[in-house]
């Protein structure tokens, strides 16, 4: 057998033996490594820049990334991770290649004339966001393959999303998520609105009206996390974790993952997901409507909000404390 190759240099991604691992550098922002002769695909946010936020062409290729395993049938095992110092950012609010990607011009993306790219308003919008922030995803949830979000440092707002379209989700230890939107762009959550269902109603509320994090090991008590790795054995060990799922067949994987999937959409899920996303474009219709220029999310003073580009970090959420204390000051209790 060949040794690994890797096309970005990272110690946390080297193979655990000696299996065939091939690296296609089609791709722009991500990475498509098919390990075990092809049983495993492994897909890499690569974006570190910009802590792997998530523009448009990386949301395009990506799509076509989740497609391509699931339309190979030696595909077993799908890993989603990233390079750099965090999983994902979220969106890209404003990176030169995030904006490029969407104003007219030369390097404008061809997403962006398409599915209501056209048309006006909040119906522009409205087309924009279920085509690629809430119907990908949900799509990607549903992938005929078995899935593995691999996850470190911070994961934040549609980081998590992309984390909840996975089947299984195994972190690094130190890893944190949070979706501030609320407090920062004063939004009612993401468009694929999975918080109750993986935080629980009331934590869900709480982590939303504060904007704090929650660590791994709440994570993992709460069902959302399955495994804890230390850092450097991350990906190594969500390697061996896709091994294990991988050797089971393909039709008990698959209706595994079926089952479990039309009981939560039996629940309401899926319902709850369609409803909460037509909220979603309300709050940004809200916002263009008393704003001057239209901006669709609330800006730096209005009714409390910050400048979410100069805020300081992300709070830990406690269960005796109304405010996790700054460095050298009292704690608000």
């Amino acid at each position: 057998m060949s040794e690994p190759q890797y096309s970005v240099t990272d110690s946390s991604c080297a193979a655990t033996d000696s299996r065939r691992a091939v690296v296609d550098s089609r791709y722009q922002y991500l990475t498509y490594e098919e390990l075990d002769d092809g049983a495993i695909v492994r897909i890499m946010l690569n974006r570190p820049g910009t802590r792997n936020a998530q523009n448009r062409g990386l949301l395009v290729e990506l799509g076509e990334a989740f497609l391509r395993a699931e339309a190979d049938d030696t595909v077993r095992v799908v890993i989603l991770g990233g390079h750099g110092p965090m999983f994902s950012t979220g969106h890209d609010m404003g990176s030169r290649q995030g904006r490029e990607d969407m104003l007219a011009g030369p390097n404008q993306h061809p997403s962006a004339k398409v599915n209501g790219g056209t048309r006006n308003g909040a119906e522009k919008l409205m087309l924009q966001e279920w085509h690629h922030f809430f119907e990908n995803t949900r799509r990607w949830r549903n992938l005929r393959k078995i899935t593995i979000a691999a996850v470190h440092g911070e994961v934040y707002a549609a980081g998590l999303m992309l984390m909840w379209a996975c089947d299984l989700i195994v972190a690094a230890e130190g890893t944190t998520f949070a979706d501030m939107v609320g407090t920062r762009l004063g939004m009612c959550g993401m468009e694929y609105f999975a918080h109750p269902w993986e935080f629980g109603p009331r934590r869900a509320k709480e982590l939303l009206l504060t904007g704090d994090s929650i660590d791994a090991e709440e994570a993992w008590r709460l069902g959302m996390v399955s495994k804890i790795f230390p850092g450097a054995e991350l990906h190594d060990s969500a390697l061996r974790f896709a091994r294990r799922i991988a050797s089971i067949p393909t039709m008990a994987a698959l209706l595994i993952k079926e089952s479990v999937n039309q009981s939560v959409d039996n629940m309401g899920f899926y319902n709850a997901l369609n409803a909460c996303f037509t909220l979603h474009e309300l709050n940004h219709s809200h916002w263009a409507w008393v704003h001057e220029g239209g901006m669709p999310v609330g800006q730096p003073g209005d009714q409390g909000i910050a400048d979410w580009r100069t805020s300081p970090p992300v709070p830990p959420s406690h269960r005796n404390l109304v405010m996790a204390p700054a460095p050298n000051a009292h704690p608000v209790g």
